[in-house]
Order: C-alpha cells, then sequence, then structure tokens
C-alpha cells in the first residue's frame, strides 16, 4: 500500500466518508501548498498536546482552561450535581450547553449503539459510565437520557435502560428521556435552543 492509499484509508475511518470522498480529499491535500499540509501536519500534532480528556464527564477539553484533570463544568460548584445528563458525543455536549437551558452534570458515551452491535462496550462508554455512577451514585437524583432521535438513538436509550436498572434501583435514581421537541430523525448537535429547550422541559 503506498502513501496515497494509506492516507485515504485513514480518511475513510472518518465518520461519514467513504472511498470516494477520502480520495477527494488526499487529492486535494496534494493540490495544496506545502505550507498548507505542514500547517496541518502540526496542528493534527498539537491537538494530542493541547486537548485533554476529561476524568469525569470525559468530553474533550483544552487543557490550558483547567489545571486539573475535570472539565470547568465538572468542577464548577454551581452546577447542580443533582442532574446528570447522558449524550452521545461531545458536540451534543456543546450544543445543550450552548443553549443555556440546562445546568446540571454530562457524561458523554462517545457514540451510540448500531441496532445488531454484539460488542457494546466497544462502541460506548458504558463501562465507565457503571463506574462513575457507583462513585457517585448516592449524589444523582435524575439521569436525563438526551440521544439523537434514530434508530441508533433509540437502541442505544433502551440499552442503557436495560444496563443501568440494578443501578438506578440500588440508588434510587429517576431515569428520563427529552420530550418530543427532537423531532424523529434530528441530530440532536443540529438542534436549535428552543427546540431543546423544549425538549428539556417535555423530558419524562
Amino acid at each position: 500500500m503506498d502513501s496515497f492509499d494509506k492516507l485515504k484509508t485513514l480518511f475513510e475511518s472518518f465518520p461519514g466518508i467513504g472511498p470516494r470522498q477520502a480520495s477527494r480529499f488526499v487529492y486535494f491535500l496534494l493540490r495544496k501548498n506545502p505550507q498548507y499540509r505542514h500547517e496541518l501536519s502540526e496542528r493534527i500534532r498539537d491537538i494530542a498536546r493541547d486537548i485533554k480528556q476529561c476524568s469525569t464527564c470525559q468530553r474533550f477539553f483544552p487543557a490550558e482552561s483547567t489545571r486539573g484533570n475535570e472539565c470547568r463544568i465538572c468542577s464548577d460548584t454551581s452546577v447542580d450535581s443533582s442532574l446528570l445528563m447522558l449524550v452521545e458525543r461531545d458536540s451534543d455536549l456543546e450544543a445543550i450547553h450552548r443553549s443555556s437551558v440546562y445546568n446540571g452534570k454530562y457524561f458523554v458515551l462517545g457514540g451510540s449503539l448500531p441496532i445488531l452491535e454484539k460488542e457494546p462496550e466497544r462502541k460506548i462508554r458504558i463501562n465507565d459510565l457503571k463506574r462513575h455512577l457507583e462513585h457517585t451514585g448516592n449524589s444523582i437524583s435524575e439521569i436525563i437520557l438526551a440521544f439523537s432521535v434514530t434508530p441508533q438513538g433509540e437502541h442505544t436509550e433502551e440499552y442503557i435502560r436495560e444496563t443501568l436498572a440494578p443501578l438506578l434501583s440500588q440508588h434510587s435514581i429517576k431515569l428520563s428521556t427529552l420530550g418530543r421537541g427532537v423531532s424523529t430523525g434530528t441530530e440532536l448537535e443540529y438542534a436549535d435552543k428552543d427546540t431543546i429547550l423544549h425538549a428539556f422541559k417535555g423530558r419524562k
């Protein structure tokens, strides 16, 4: 496999990118000047150095924004720690946090579950979530499932409900989902503030 095919294969691993689009990316880079390619490679190196993963909610955040291993949301004492919202991706967390309709804690699962997935722990951070709840469960009164209204999002919700049932019972935690302010087929990260507000208020 030559360098073109190696880079193309890497691009194919990006979400939503197929072989044809991956080839276009490689050709695009070949047409750019050497300075552009150098800048891109430097920024890729920088992201590994400058971005940390929160030890609590698992989101990625700029290392300089806090001294510890927790992001600003998790280390903020004004946040309501009795509420925990589960989201699929960092971009979903950012959309909800930006809307200012919710002031609780978050946990980023890292994705959603394909309907026929046989190894859920490889797709979402279910083991990290269970460990998190084992340590903080007594302080949590409600877990809110904030997933995209897609077949994968609904399957993820069913799996979470079934898997967390013993822990929820043990710690007397209420489990709710966003109301249908979010339309079927909607990716949560693209929902506007009013949609998120209605969905949050209509949770059940």
